[in-house]
């Protein structure tokens, strides 16, 4: 039986904190948690969630997932907390390494998240900043794997604003040698540094396509995803990036560019007729709420690798 390996990093901060051994290993796990074929007893460890974001399936899934390793969560709320008063992180990180076992932490900007990791003498997990979102990533690649069984010769592509959730696939799209493909307006394409990194791992630098044009960008695609176009904190931006995001919404125009037995996917929340249609949301194609619930799978698997 498959048995939790230790990942060489002591946080998951990253998709660059793991290996492409390690991201294989951790998909493996959580289809057998899936499966309920894997059973982690993690008695008496305790998972400290710091979401300065408001949060649905993240928060959840990893309650779940701890509880169904055996663990406790402990929601720290900014509002119910000395954080939201501004105590220091460094203080805050401190304190909760002498109660906690492992920290996942929802916040803004990813130096915050890194400063928690400084002080921190337990593992830190990046539950989503501004630059990543790599536990959603993990739970992406792990619904791609079950419908195409391995990613050899997968199309994956996004379409939309090339954020935390588009730099995450990108970076792990470069460790499985997966062709990832972000159409997104001008000035909205994914960080710089993220696209650099990942033609540094990719074997093969024409895998990265990143361009402006949706229609080509969809040709022949096996996967198709999407995300919001305002993420949060950028509310005073909705109306703008509205209008300069018209003609970037995933139609059935667009699903019938992709290959015929291409794959919806969304992180959620969704609204639809902007990023996404009804139609398509609501199609046979759409595999959303697998995603959704493989974030519980891939998060119990990440627990019980830095936690076993």
């Amino acid at each position: 039986m498959i048995k939790p390996n230790r990942l060489s990093n002591k946080n998951f901060l990253s998709t660059l904190d793991v290996s492409t051994d390690e991201v294989i290993h951790i998909l493996e796990l959580a289809k057998n948690f899936k499966n309920k074929k894997l059973n982690i007893n993690l008695k008496n460890k305790v998972l400290g969630l710091i979401f300065d974001k408001s949060s649905t399936r993240t928060r959840v899934s990893f309650q779940v997932a701890m509880s169904r390793l055996g663990g406790t969560t402990i929601d720290l709320n900014p509002t119910t907390s000395q954080i939201g008063r501004g105590e220091p992180i460094k203080d805050t990180a401190r304190v909760l390494s002498r109660y906690c076992d492992v920290i996942a932490v929802r916040t803004f900007k990813h130096s915050d998240l890194e400063e928690y990791t400084k002080w921190s003498t337990i593992p830190v997990i990046n539950a989503l900043t501004d630059l990543e979102h790599p536990c959603q990533a993990l739970a992406d690649f792990l619904t791609i794997q079950e419908k195409f069984l391995d990613f050899k010769n997968v199309v994956l592509t996004f379409i939309g604003d090339g954020n935390n959730v588009a730099n995450s696939l990108i970076l792990f799209g470069a460790l499985l040698g997966i062709e990832v493909r972000i159409a997104c307006p001008k000035g909205y394409e994914p960080n710089s540094l993220v696209v650099n990194k990942a033609l540094e791992i990719y074997k093969n630098k024409n895998l990265l396509k990143i361009s402006n044009d949706p229609t080509t960008a969809a040709l022949g695609a096996n996967v198709l995803y999407t995300d919001v176009w305002s993420s949060m904190g950028e509310e005073n931006q909705k109306a703008e990036k509205d209008k300069i995001f018209n003609g970037f919404t995933i139609d059935n125009d667009l699903v019938n560019k992709a290959d015929k037995d291409a794959i919806i996917l969304h992180c959620l929340p969704a609204y639809r007729s902007k990023e996404i249609t009804d139609e398509v949301f609501e199609s046979k194609k759409n595999r959303i709420f697998d995603q959704a619930e493989n974030r519980l799978h891939t998060q119990q698997a990440l627990l019980s690798c830095l936690l076993h």
